[in-house]
């Protein structure tokens, strides 16, 4: 409601006869299919979805009003959506829905863009504040944003939101629920340095929704990001960050927890080759005491098959290995590219052996249109059970 009025004066400003405007219309579409096998489970999943958002966007001069919706169906949906699907087959978090994905208010200028409404926020690499977008619904967020550049290679961006509209979609409801309420408050600071990118950040998280009461968290930490040319075309990429969560305001729990990121990876000549160590730490075993990232894009992290979108416990940690191959205008596509990873996943607490993971991507893209297949196979020791996923996934975009 609190964007409605902010919404509401940026149109009419927007539609006045005096203004040049600028109407650029939004239209994408996605289609994808999704098989999963879980030993556990007597059947596995098949869910076939599709996707259209629609919309547009209206500016006049500094002012752009953005308004887009979303319908997803599942003409397949021989799968668990998370919320009355069978619990015989495997989760595929992607309950059909209709809903107003975006709905906001922007000012833009060279020194501050203030952005009011329903928007997507992904700050970073995603891992504590995203957008979700893998999934069909995605995440956005109910708030008020500020980014200021006050100076050449400096950045602080600020955020208060009131409400995470969630991935359960309409019928979203208890530990999933449609949107989860409560202040958050998101700090980024950011500065270039010669070395790379250093960002201060603090995020507060106050999880109103009883059933997600216990991830209210607090989180503060630093990240470096860069690249280095080490000779011959190649270069050296890597990225560092550490961050400390402790409970904040609801949350019953009494607890501390750590964060570490290490990656590095050689990158030239169209080839990425490159691994990396994280860990999200446990606190006393608890459940939920553990280092969490409710709002996060956990997908993109600790590998694709979804076994540790909750932090177990015991914390995990994550090493990994990648490799990755892309080449420009191969054959009729305009970019054609490959990639592997193979994790290895252990607990923070009592070392033990959580399992392995292989993950395989090959993807394409042609003018306005992209193909992509996914692969991941989890194979368990001490934590779930062994597990296979299966993506196939078309997109237009207008």
């Amino acid at each position: 409601m609190r964007a409605i009025g902010l919404l509401a004066a940026g149109t009419m400003l927007a539609a006045s006869p005096a203004a040049a405007q600028d109407i650029t219309p939004l239209l994408e579409v996605r289609t994808r299919y999704e098989h999963v096998e879980q030993a556990e489970l007597p059947q596995d999943a098949d869910a076939l979805v599709l996707r259209v958002r629609a919309g547009a966007t209206v500016t006049s001069g500094p002012i752009g009003v953005l308004v887009e919706g979303q319908a997803l169906w599942a003409p397949v949906d021989r799968y668990n959506e998370g919320l009355h699907g069978p619990a015989t087959r495997p989760l595929v978090a992607d309950p059909e829905n209709f809903a107003l994905y975006r709905a906001q208010v922007q000012y833009r200028s060279d020194l501050l863009v203030l952005t009011a409404g329903r928007q997507r926020i992904a700050l970073d690499d995603e891992r504590f504040i995203g957008n979700v977008a893998f999934r069909a619904n995605a995440q956005t967020f109910d708030a008020a944003r500020a980014e200021i550049a006050p100076a050449t290679g400096l950045k602080a961006d600020l955020t208060y939101a009131w409400s995470v509209r969630t991935i359960w979609g309409f019928d979203g409801r208890g530990a999933r629920p449609q949107a989860v309420g409560g202040d958050k408050v998101l700090a980024n600071l950011a500065w270039t340095s010669p070395i790379g990118k250093v960002t201060a950040f603090g995020y507060l998280l106050d999880q109103d929704e009883t059933a997600l009461q216990r991830q209210s968290s607090q989180s503060y930490g630093v990240r470096l990001t860069g690249a280095q040319p080490v000779g011959g075309g190649w270069a050296l990429a890597y990225q560092l960050s550490h961050a400390r969560q402790a409970d904040w305001r609801g949350s019953p729990e009494d607890y501390r927890a750590r964060y570490w990121l290490a990656d590095a990876a050689l990158e030239g000549g169209g080839w990425r080759l490159g691994g990396g160590y994280e860990l999200l730490g446990a606190d006393d075993g608890t459940p939920l005491t553990s280092f969490q990232t409710p709002s996060g894009t956990n997908f993109k992290f600790q590998g694709w098959a979804d076994r540790f979108l909750t932090t177990p416990a015991d914390g995990v940690q994550d090493v990994y290995l990648q490799a990755g191959r892309t080449w420009k205008k191969a054959g009729a596509a305009d970019v054609l590219a490959l990639q592997a990873a193979w994790h290895w996943y252990r607990s923070d607490r009592q070392d033990r052996a959580y399992g392995r993971e292989l993950n395989l991507l090959a993807s394409a893209s042609f003018g306005r249109n992209a193909l992509s297949a996914r692969y991941a196979h989890y194979d368990a020791q001490a934590f779930g059970s062994d597990a296979d996923r299966f993506w196939l996934q078309y997109d237009w975009v207008l």
